[in-house]
């Protein structure tokens, strides 16, 4: 090319050149810049040959150019070879206005009528479709055919729309732009790919069953498109099917941690492909790879939200192990990630210890918490002045650092009592009481608000994860109170949760089984009748409960409702008929 450059272009040798160059760009599929500067000095070695000069003009008129006034029937082979190149580049960076046009101008004028949309088609697929390639010179040797190259870009192209209207939330669009992809001229990386994307399409559509069959088909096609089998896994979970969504999440993560086989050879191989020319973000978004650690997480956390308390246990531990050899360094926590915060993974992992009847474990996991999060609660933190002052001077830096330092405390007032209820269940009731009271002691170090005023909008969240710890907090301590025997202290503890959340269940039962047991039997009563007429639909009141609070919410729960029910019945009757005698 560099001997064949360095002489004049003439109409003769100008077939051979350009199919050189075609070759030789091929090969640099990899640096596109370079590439299009190559096809532009191509062009004008053209026009130049002809007489013509095409300096100072754009990719796009030094194309019009050149197709419009260079009319040897000898170039247009060439010039079609290259100008599927054009459209390749120009598809890779997701010009798709550039290469409409290109492909009108290279259709002419006798393929237009043919290039009419049909139903479901916009006009680069019809046009592509309808490009009528001129016959290639069978004595100039070329690496790809122009007509493979083709039928590649008609694949990018129904690739590419789809996903734009994947992405625009197009679904029934991106559905047609996607099935037109799958019939097309592609690698079975790129088949499974868009498989994969199907799956996602019609799981949007609301269609979990057609997601499924497309997600199958992804990994029949590519056994190692792991993002398939992650979307799968997460179809069903919304189906409900846990035992299928663990096999799943099981094989994901195993097919993670073993290095993949090498890719078996392809029988046609080709220098461009369309993973050259397929790389957006929604694509980069649905076959995120997932780390490991986060697949062990979900399988963790699946587990426990489904009470398979044994094999949650397992799956924590070893994730535990993962994140202490320093493997979470490799992937982000919080955010995007499937991993939620280091302290928030030893809580979780302490909460299924405790239900699996591990309690000196849990406890020791709940240590863990407490002591690295100690140095990083503030002594004191009236959040009313803190976000006056942050208002003032870095409101967005200020908020961050209040809701850190609430998440670092919700953390922290959460593995005492975590501990709490595990001392409880060792029978420990005063070591129990203790760690219920470290926690109450933790929560005073927050003033929530003042003077009547609620807490911001954007600290909400962290702001109710901590009503709701105190709330058990005080009713674990009341629990524990009574089972000592120390019903006064016990009763100060359930009206204080009820300060805290007016109509709690839980709370205003305890409330009334300590007044019974005070011999407080009327007052008991009139506390009974007033929560049993407004205590309808208070249970699912608020935010949900994080999960390392869930088995909490569980534990206060007041266990002998009917039976108190009845008391109060009872003794209701027994003083009616008192007063009408």
């Amino acid at each position: 090319l560099t001997m064949i450059t360095g002489l004049p272009p003439a109409l003769p040798t100008l077939p051979l050149e350009l199919t050189v160059l075609y070759n030789f760009l091929l090969f640099t599929v990899e640096t596109s810049d370079s590439a299009v500067e190559g096809i532009r000095q191509g062009l004008l070695r053209v026009l130049e040959a002809c007489g013509n000069c095409g300096q100072g003009l754009s990719m796009e008129e030094l194309w019009q150019k050149v197709l419009q006034e260079v009319t040897a029937e000898e170039l247009q082979a060439p010039l079609h070879r290259l100008g599927a190149l054009q459209a390749a580049w120009w598809l890779s960076d997701g010009r798709l206005s550039s290469t409409t046009i290109l492909v009108r101008l290279l259709s002419h004028a006798e393929d237009l009528g043919r290039a009419h949309c049909h139903d479901g088609e916009n006009e680069l697929l019809s046009l592509l479709k309808a490009w009528h390639l001129p016959a290639e010179e069978t004595s100039l040797p070329l690496i790809q055919s122009t007509e493979d190259l083709k039928e590649m870009l008609c694949t990018t192209a129904a690739f590419l729309q789809g996903l734009q209207e994947l992405d625009a939330g197009n679904l029934s669009t991106a559905l047609s732009y996607l099935q037109e992809a799958a019939g097309g001229f592609c690698t079975k990386k790129v088949l499974a790919q868009i498989y994969t994307c199907l799956g996602c399409c019609t799981h949007q559509m609301g269609k979990p069953q057609t997601a499924l069959q497309h997600l199958k088909r992804a990994l029949q096609v590519d056994f190692q498109c792991l993002p398939a089998l992650s979307h799968a896994a997460a179809v069903y979970h919304q189906l409900g099917e846990t035992d299928v969504e663990l096999q799943a999440l099981a094989l994901l993560y195993e097919a993670l941690v073993k290095k993949p086989p090498a890719a078996a050879p392809s029988s046609r191989c080709f220098l461009i492909q369309m993973e050259l020319l397929i790389h957006t973000p929604v694509l980069a978004s649905l076959l995120c790879p997932h780390h490991p650690s986060e697949v062990k997480y979900l399988l963790a956390q699946r587990c426990l939200q489904d009470r398979r308390v044994t094999d949650a246990v397992e799956h924590y531990l070893d994730l535990l192990a993962l994140l202490q050899e320093g493997l979470q360094q490799q992937v982000p926590l919080g955010g995007s990630s499937a991993l939620p915060r280091i302290p928030e993974i030893f809580l979780e992992a302490a909460s299924a210890l405790e239900q699996a009847g591990r309690h000196q474990d849990a406890i020791t996991m709940c240590e863990e918490v407490i002591s690295r999060t100690t140095d990083l609660i503030p002594r004191m933190l009236q959040l009313e002045k803190v976000l006056e002052q942050t208002e003032r001077t870095s409101p967005e830096a200020g908020l961050s650092q209040t809701k850190e330092s609430l998440c670092c405390l919700a953390w922290r007032a959460a593995a005492f009592l975590h501990q709490g209820w595990a001392w409880a269940k060792l029978g420990e009731s005063k070591e129990a009481i203790t760690q219920f009271s470290r926690c109450l002691g933790d929560l005073l170090r927050v003033q929530l608000c003042g003077s009547g005023t609620e807490p911001t909008e954007n600290l909400l969240p962290e702001v109710e994860v901590l009503q709701k710890i105190r709330l058990f907090s005080l009713i674990g301590r009341g629990i524990q109170f009574m089972e000592l025997g120390k019903h006064k202290e016990a009763l100060l503890d359930f009206q204080h949760g009820l300060h805290i959340s007016p109509g709690d269940p839980a709370a205003a039962s305890y409330l009334v089984q300590a007044l019974w047991k005070l011999n407080r039997k009327q007052e008991a009563a009139t506390h009974w009748q007033k929560f049993s007429q407004s205590s309808s639909g208070e249970d699912g009141k608020g935010r949900p409960c994080p999960l390392y609070l869930v088995s909490c919410l569980k534990k206060v729960m007041f266990p002998h409702r009917e039976s108190l029910a009845r008391s109060m019945q009872d003794f209701l009757e027994a003083t009616d008929q008192d007063l009408a005698s």
